[in-house]
């Protein structure tokens, strides 16, 4: 191409980028940025820094949509990069848009005829902020709701801050940004949106096999903090981390814009990302499965299947049967385990070879007592149906619209299980206590407790009538808040306490668990231990 026609090119391109009216798919040079028009029905034209690799303008339908003060971009941006451009041709015509640093390689892809960004992130070290996220930053008067949970993350028009910058109070309720999150095993959607031309910006994450955490994993999705509403993409960060990071690439995700309601994941086909030559994607023929029958899962609970090594993880629901086939994973050897919803009840090792199914069936190990005294909760991993768990994960332990905390005391038999507190906050609600009647005295038996998380070092310790058991080690330290954030899951950690003959009577008997702790912290940023189920057996 002539020098004459680039200059007619670049001039029609950023005129079309200016006025945002349906243009010819294609990209030009503009100043300091690459502009890439999808030639998509609904118009998306965006602006990529060639310098940062930010994007600072996103026309969607000729509606500017990205905030001007920040830009759209990998953690809080990259401050500098290598950005290049190119067009590929395949099973339909792209661009790609490149931007390296020593570090870390981001991929921006636009289809032909498709109102999306499609996005993979390849890292070889964690950044040094300490998070790998996307972030779009974008217009709160353009796109100022929050799909799927509402007002939870809204911290527009804030009166006062809760804890550390980032749990607020808005109308006498609170809000952070943690209350969007989803389990990684749920995510499906989530957006922003708004607009008298109603318009829905989403991102879609078909798979989070290079991130750490689990199935059971959540971070933040979205929040309109008043001068921005944000959208995010959570790949690696220290939100009640529980597994070191993973390198490698992250994504394909996607930054979807529609006017036709909420997209979904269902028929999503991201195999053409095998002809884009991006570092580190593993195409579907060379990867494997696993497939077999998970068995052993308590009554009225879920399967869910596990599996992960240092370079991914994978997961997938059992069916009513306990069958179950894997997505298609990355070949190596993995652990494989078993949950009953989010309970640990079994681990093996499985080997997945390229091209080929591997079956490998995977049984509970935990066996439930023959004779118990109580059982209060079920062994399910999380705090279901104890005081305040219905609340917890959209809004902090100090709203008002929280049932009060206690100290508790729950009888054995008449209680409703929303009178036994969800977590024991050291300088709260400590302790709780439990009443019940034996018709004679048992001799020796024993305690479990079940717990999903501890901070700062809290956990439980039993006192049974007058015989107090013996104080636990503390468990490994998760360096991060949890359940005033929304999160209830850590490590799991379960405590056994044998409880000698002679200690339980005939007639009425009082067990009081407490959080022990040798650090402090003054109301729910004091140590505290979240519950999940409380077992006297023989």
């Amino acid at each position: 191409m002539g020098l004459k026609s680039s200059l007619q090119l670049a001039f029609f391109s950023a005129a079309v980028y200016a006025s945002g009216a349906l243009a010819a798919f294609g990209y030009a040079t503009s100043g300091n940025n690459y502009v890439i028009d999808a030639g998509s029905a609904n118009p998306l034209i965006f602006s990529v820094s060639r310098s940062n690799c930010d994007i600072n303008s996103i026309k969607y339908r000729g509606t500017e949509l990205q905030y001007s003060s920040q830009g759209t971009h990998i953690g809080s941006g990259l401050g500098s990069a290598t950005v290049s451009v190119s067009q590929m041709n395949g099973r339909s015509r792209y661009i790609k848009v490149t931007c390296v640093t020593p570090t870390l390689t981001h991929y921006m892809v636009v289809r032909e005829g498709d109102s999306t960004i499609f996005m993979a992130t390849y890292i070889t070290q964690q950044p040094a902020i300490g998070e790998l996220r996307f972030i779009a930053r974008l217009l709160p008067d353009k796109l100022p709701n929050e799909y799927p949970y509402g007002v939870v993350s809204n911290t527009n028009g804030a009166s006062s801050t809760v804890e550390g910058s980032d749990v607020f109070v808005v109308n006498g309720q609170t809000r952070s940004k943690f209350y969007s999150s989803s389990r990684f095993i749920d995510e499906q959607t989530h957006c922003v949106y708004g607009g008298s031309d109603l318009m829905h910006v989403c991102v879609l994450t078909p798979q989070q096999e290079s991130s750490s955490g689990g199935p059971f994993f959540r971070d933040i999705n979205t929040n309109n903090a008043g001068a921005s509403t944000n959208l995010y993409n959570y790949m690696n960060s220290g939100h009640v981390q529980t597994e070191p990071y993973r390198m490698g690439l992250h994504g394909p995700y996607l930054m979807q814009f529609s006017r036709s309601g909420i997209p979904t994941q269902k028929g999503i086909d991201l195999s053409w990302f095998s002809e884009l030559g991006i570092t580190g994607y593993v195409p579907d023929s060379a990867r494997g499965t696993v497939s077999g029958t998970a068995s052993g899962i308590a009554a009225g609970q879920e399967g869910v299947v596990h599996w992960y090594n240092n370079a991914a993880q994978y997961w997938r629901r059992a069916d009513a049967n306990g069958r179950f086939t894997s997505p298609r994973m990355k070949p190596g050897t993995y652990t494989m385990v078993l949950y009953q919803t989010e309970f640990k009840i079994a681990t093996t090792t499985v080997t997945v070879n390229a091209g080929g199914n591997t079956n490998m069936n995977i049984a509970s190990t935990f066996s439930p007592p023959q004779n118990t005294i109580f059982k209060i909760g079920e062994y399910d991993g999380q705090p279901s149906g104890f005081r305040n768990a219905d609340k917890i994960l959209r809004m902090h332990p100090s709203d008002s619209r929280m049932s009060p905390w206690g100290p508790l005391t729950y009888t054995v038999g008449s209680s409703p299980l929303s009178d036994f507190p969800m977590a024991l906050f050291q300088s709260v609600n400590n302790p709780v206590t439990i009443r019940f009647n034996l018709p004679n005295a048992p001799g020796a038996a024993t305690l479990r407790i079940a717990t999903t998380l501890s901070f700062a070092g809290s956990r439980p310790q039993a006192k049974v009538n007058n015989w107090t058991g013996p104080a636990p080690s503390a468990p490994p330290k998760i360096d991060s808040r949890g359940v005033t954030r929304g999160a209830y899951r850590g490590n799991g950690e379960v405590y056994t306490v044998s409880i000698p003959a002679g200690v339980l009577v005939a007639g009425s008997n009082t067990i009081t668990i407490s959080s022990i702790s040798g650090s402090s912290g003054a109301t729910f940023l004091g140590p505290n231990v979240i519950l999940d189920c409380v077992e006297l057996f023989q």
